[in-house]
C-alpha cells in the first residue's frame, strides 16, 4: 500500500523521547495492520471467514474513524462525545466504500493523530473523555499519553484479528509477509 504511513513514519521519527517513541510504536503496529490487507481487493476486504462479523475492510475503517475520534477528543478536551463515536457502522466497509479509500482515510487519521500529539506541551495534559453508555457517573480524566497507549494497545488488538481474518481469507499472514 502506498499512503502516508511511510511518512507518517519520518515524522514520527523526527520527534524526540517519549512522545516520538509512543508515535513510532502506533506507526509500527498500523503497518502490522496494513500488511494484512496488502494485495487484497474489495470483494475480499468485505468478506467474512470467521464467526466474528469483522472483516479486514471493516477493521481499517474502525481504526481510521477510531484515530479521528480520538484525535477530536485528545485536541477539544472538552468531554464531548465526538460525531459518530458510538456509530456500529464504523466497523462495516460498505458497497460504497473501497479500500484504498478506507486507506487513505487511515493515512488521513494517522496525520492528524501525529500532528495532535506534536503539537500538545506534553503528555501530562488532561483530557476528559466523552460520557458514553458505559462511563461511570463521574467524568473520567486521561493524560494524552494514556490516549496515546490506548490507540497503540486498539491498533495491536486489532492487526491480530485481521491477521487471522486474512490467515482464513487465503492463507497469508503477517509474519510470512514482513
Amino acid at each position: 500500500m502506498t499512503t502516508s504511513s511511510d511518512s507518517s513514519e519520518t515524522s514520527a521519527s523526527s520527534l524526540p523521547g517519549e512522545r516520538g517513541e509512543l508515535l513510532r510504536a502506533l506507526a509500527e503496529q498500523r503497518e502490522l495492520l496494513l500488511l494484512t490487507v496488502r494485495g487484497i481487493t474489495d470483494v475480499q476486504a468485505v468478506q467474512r471467514t470467521t464467526v466474528s462479523e469483522l472483516t479486514l475492510g471493516g477493521i481499517v475503517k474502525h481504526m481510521a474513524r477510531g484515530e479521528l475520534v480520538w484525535t477530536q477528543i485528545l485536541v477539544k478536551a472538552d468531554g464531548e462525545l465526538p460525531d459518530g463515536m458510538l456509530d456500529t457502522g464504523q466497523y462495516r466497509m460498505t458497497e460504497e466504500e473501497t479500500l484504498q479509500g478506507l486507506l487513505e482515510l487511515y493515512a488521513t487519521a494517522a496525520r492528524a493523530v501525529e500532528d495532535a500529539v506534536s503539537a500538545l506541551p506534553d503528555l501530562d495534559r488532561s483530557v476528559p473523555l466523552p460520557r458514553t453508555p458505559w462511563s461511570p457517573p463521574e467524568t473520567v480524566h486521561w493524560p494524552a499519553r494514556r490516549i496515546l497507549l490506548h490507540l497503540i494497545r486498539e491498533t495491536a488488538q486489532h492487526a491480530g484479528h485481521a491477521d487471522i481474518i486474512r490467515e482464513a481469507l487465503d492463507g497469508a499472514n503477517t509474519t510470512a509477509r514482513r
